[in-house]
């Protein structure tokens, strides 16, 4: 799942781009923001380059075990 320190970061950095005249809508707009981006994250179902680098690891462990077992089919076979 998405990191919600970097949602937050997105969401400041985006209000920070608005207008000096919007001020008074800074909080109304930053908590829309923040709603909008959190939703539109958890829609994409988001991973963290750890969880990411975990099942890689694991489908890597995987293919190898996988080789293994049909070279050893292979042998039955001859």
């Amino acid at each position: 799942m998405i990191n919600l320190g970097n949602l937050d970061e997105i969401v400041t950095r985006l209000t920070d781009a608005l207008p000096p005249g919007t001020a008074q809508l800074r909080d109304d707009v930053e908590a829309r923001f923040r709603t909008v981006l959190k939703s539109a994250f958890e829609k994409m179902e988001l991973v963290t380059r750890e969880e990411f680098e975990q099942q890689k690891a694991l489908l890597e462990r995987a293919q190898v075990r996988l080789q293994a077992l049909q070279g050893q089919v292979d042998e039955w076979d001859r």
